[in-house]
């Protein structure tokens, strides 16, 4: 058996589908995977700490609480961003911040009437730098022996690093809720407490669903005050003859003031990857050097940032490790960082961080290689996504669009992924894609014409819109007078990465959306019985083949009923089927498990063929006095 060196399991790619114990499948080391669990672990501590500081209130007196100073709140969010996933690979850095958070708890706990004691270790303990690795090692994911415990303890800490990205975003731009930052430092302080067992974090898992939505929320009014309102948008993907600067990640902030500092400059301003959604907002989409966007997903970068020619500014996440030949092309901000990357340093309040040095560079540099040509559509957020509601709800009741899909998460490395390509390929005709994150570049650059005069691709921007797609779900329910979403004929589909694709999975449960489609592989840091948990409460399914998938999801042109379909939703949305549907053998409508499980499901219990029973079905839908005669 091969040593254990370190341990990380928050990303789809970990080795062997469970964690990646020798080095990083995105390139990280034994001893940066080491400080990230310490500083993971002392900002479990400060959750503690904040935790206790709200006192014992109501949970809403807790949240109106300014028990808790707001750079403090921010700390936490920040920590939670630098330890994800493809953020920050300078391990330097991340001592540096170990100290910074362990100084910042020892003032709080100086300061207040807090009793140390009654705090856990993580929230007392004070150890010299010379002492983070021997610490760490006592540290971290594996530190929980119960397997089921251990995944769901990685599941929460993935799901508050998503909504933490969001909140962190939203900070950037003048936007704090007090009920976000409660919830993170509580549910930090409940990730190392022995007495918070298995239903009680299943509990906190989905409830992050909840939170997820309102970071996203809170972005969203963050992004839309400052910017506008989003509007759909065609964003070029060709390049310019000017000089550039590529700019990745989530924060709008930098964007903003990057494009403020090149005005009149020479060099024009591209985003990379989910930054795309940047140009759908009128405050930035003002700038005439702001170019376009360049390249595909973010996993394609070491050849995309090699042909750009000029520097690429990480604001975020999305980052890999970089090749020599352009690493000193490099900038990082924010919570990213690489060793040898110029790091642009956090401005004093009310001021801006300071781009010459990329405008200097790019000056020098040759404009970016021309890699793709054309445009694609982005934008369609919160606004025009319900605008279209009623026009969609008439569609889906009239059949003329037959389902609505959801493309949602992120993309990454694997060759499986060429699933999400080949699937919105072999899709019905008249089906629509909505789509945010970026997945969508499996495919936002396939012409799918429209259906009942929507547009048959509509992206509303990156992870952080996943919401808003959700919204226009709820609102099809309305106008559709139907009192489930699970009655919507809908195809959900997560291509999951890393924790915002895991928040957005989270968020669809709590509006109670079953029967996601997750992939390319099952999540990583659950254990077989905790999966089996989602699965058999949730539905939750891998992806499989797309012809079969297809076949059974989508059946013929027309079709109302499929074979995916639960057979309580089917009975619920059609119970004039439920006498054919006894008549064809299916004899336990009434029983709870029967009724959740797919149509395919009960008809293999049964011994009977579901296709042949789906022609039955659909054929009484379609023709019922025939039926009936």
């Amino acid at each position: 058996m091969e040593e254990t060196l370190m341990y990380c399991d928050q990303c789809q790619e970990a080795a062997g589908g469970s964690a990646c114990t020798r080095v990083g499948m995105c390139g990280i080391d034994p001893e940066l995977a080491a400080m990230r669990d310490l500083l993971t672990y002392v900002t479990q501590g400060l959750g503690a700490v904040a935790d206790a500081m709200r006192g014992t209130g109501t949970d809403e007196e807790r949240a109106k609480s300014k028990a808790v100073p707001h750079d403090v709140n921010r700390l936490i969010s920040e920590n939670l961003v630098m330890t994800t996933v493809n953020v920050n690979f300078d391990a330097a850095a991340v001592r540096a911040q170990i100290a910074k958070t362990i100084a910042r708890r020892n003032e709080l706990l100086s300061a207040g009437s807090l009793e140390s004691a009654d705090l856990p270790d993580a929230s007392r303990w004070s150890g010299a730098e010379a002492e983070y690795a021997e610490k760490a090692k006592t540290v971290g994911v594996m530190a929980t022996e119960d397997a089921d415990i251990r995944g769901l303890r990685s599941m929460l800490l993935i799901a508050l690093r998503g909504i933490a990205a969001y909140t962190l975003e939203a900070d950037n731009l003048g936007r704090q809720d007090g009920e976000i930052e409660m919830f993170l430092a509580s549910t930090l302080a409940k990730t190392i407490d022995d007495e918070v067992r298995g239903g009680a974090l299943i509990a906190n898992v989905l409830e992050s669903g909840r939170y997820g939505i309102k970071a996203m929320t809170l972005l969203r009014e963050a992004r839309s005050g400052r910017y506008g309102t989003q509007e759909a948008i065609e964003v070029d993907l060709g390049v310019r003859s000017n000089p550039g600067i590529l700019v990745a990640g989530d924060s709008y902030r930098d964007l903003e003031q990057l494009l403020r500092q090149t005005e009149g400059t020479g060099v024009d301003v591209y985003t990379y990857s989910d930054m795309i959604s940047a140009h759908a907002f009128p405050g930035l989409a003002k700038y005439p050097q702001f170019a376009g966007n360049y390249g595909g997903a973010w996993w394609r970068q070491k050849e995309e940032f090699e042909s750009f020619n000029g520097p690429v500014l990480i604001t975020s996440d999305e980052f890999t490790v970089p090749r020599n030949t352009y690493k000193k092309r490099v900038f990082t901000t924010g919570m990213a960082g690489f060793p040898g990357c110029t790091h642009i340093a956090d401005a004093p309040e009310g001021s801006e961080k300071d781009f010459s040095a990329l405008i200097a560079m790019a000056k020098t540099c040759e404009p970016p290689k021309e890699i793709r040509r054309g445009t694609v559509m982005t934008g369609y957020g919160k606004e025009q996504l319900i605008g279209c509601s009623r026009q969609m709800a008439s569609a889906l009741k009239s059949h003329d669009i037959r389902k609505v899909v959801l493309m949602l998460g992120s993309d990454g490395r694997a060759k499986s992924r060429s699933y999400y390509s080949d699937f919105v390929k072999a899709l019905p005709d008249d089906t629509v894609v909505l789509t945010a994150g970026s997945v969508k570049y499996r495919f936002n650059d396939l012409d799918l014409g429209e259906t009942a005069g929507i547009p048959r691709l509509l992206d509303a921007g990156d992870c952080a819109d996943s919401y808003s797609v959700a919204e226009l779900m709820l609102t099809l329910l309305d106008n559709m007078n139907y009192n489930d979403v699970g009655l919507l004929p809908l195809y959900v589909n997560i291509a999951w990465y890393d924790p915002k694709s895991v928040i957005t999975i989270l968020e669809l449960l709590f509006i109670g959306m079953k029967n996601l489609h997750l992939g390319p592989t099952s999540l990583t840091f659950l254990s077989r019985g905790i999966r089996d948990v989602f699965v058999n409460y949730f539905g939750l399914k891998e992806i499989g083949d797309v012809d079969e998938e297809i076949k059974e999801s989508f059946g013929e042109r027309g079709d109302a009923v499929t074979a995916d379909m639960i057979v309580g939703d089917i009975v619920a949305k059609f119970p004039e089927l439920i006498p054919v549907m006894m008549d064809a053998g299916l004899h336990c409508l009434g029983c709870g498990v029967s009724q959740m499980e797919t149509l395919k499901e009960a008809c293999e219990v049964h011994g009977l063929d579901p296709y042949d029973i789906l022609e039955v079905l659909n054929d009484e839908l379609k023709h019922p006095d025939e039926a009936q005669g």
